[in-house]
């Protein structure tokens, strides 16, 4: 298992990718705290760029220290804050009325051998290791509640015109749910978290390729290289984590 003391190595790149003309993702990696973050903004170009990096210039400004239930803490009350302000003041000041302004988040939070995911949205972790790739994270859209509610298959569900339509983010409603998950870190582990412009064109098994290379930079890189190499219509953002 990792020791308490582990000095995590990470890579992080966000790009506009091939269509959009402005990235509203954003991405934060504080390795030295155990601390990344990807938040895939949403509701137009200023709307959605000022939400992602609303989130990470809050999450900065967290107490560094203190035990990871702390920190867990700090973190849900951040981005409940966050939640009221972009569904309330900044909403009710804007120029048009009701505009959307939101943001989905994907965190995960590192002490010693344990670590905790915190998401809302769509954006995902994922957990390389011992060759296997796992989906840590459940999509907060549509699609995932056909599935869930009403039995239909992944290519069904998919199938719907709405399929990829969020169900939660920070700042899509007054209240603010929060997925967590609490998991142990072993030695040979790699994590990433992503926006869906990176998972949406590539796929699992090039993924997996990617994260079993020797290095973070390296996995990174190459992730890149396959979905700028696609169609990227989409912003694309990804930070790989290693302990």
């Amino acid at each position: 298992m990792a020791e308490a003391g582990t000095l995590w190595q990470s890579a992080a790149r966000t790009d506009r990718g091939k269509v959009r003309t402005r990235n509203e993702d954003a991405v934060l990696a504080l390795p030295e705290r155990g601390l990344w973050l990807v938040a895939d903004g949403m509701g137009g170009h200023q709307n959605g760029a000022l939400a992602s990096r609303l989130i990470v210039e809050e999450i900065v400004d967290l107490p560094h220290g203190g035990t990871l239930d702390d920190r867990l803490l700090d973190v849900r009350d951040c981005l409940y804050r966050v939640n009221r302000l972009l569904s309330h003041e900044i909403t009710m000041t804007a120029d048009k009325p009701d505009p959307v302004m939101g943001s989905t988040v994907v965190m995960l939070l590192a002490q010693g051998e344990r670590a905790i995911c915190v998401w809302a949205g769509d954006s995902r972790c994922y957990l390389w290791r011992s060759g296997k790739l796992y989906q840590l994270s459940r999509d907060h859209c549509l699609m995932q509640e056909l599935i869930q509610e009403q039995q239909l298959s992944p290519d069904e569900a998919a199938r719907h015109p709405s399929a990829r339509a969020l169900t939660r983010a920070v700042g899509a409603s007054d209240d603010l749910l929060l997925d967590v998950v609490d998991f142990t870190i072993y030695p040979g582990d790699t994590l990433m978290l992503c926006s869906d412009g990176l998972y949406q064109d590539i796929s699992r098994d090039d993924m997996c390729e990617a994260l079993g290379l020797e290095s973070s930079e390296r996995a990174l890189q190459r992730l890149f290289r396959q979905a700028l190499g696609g169609s990227a219509r989409d912003n694309v953002s990804a930070i790989v984590i290693r302990p």
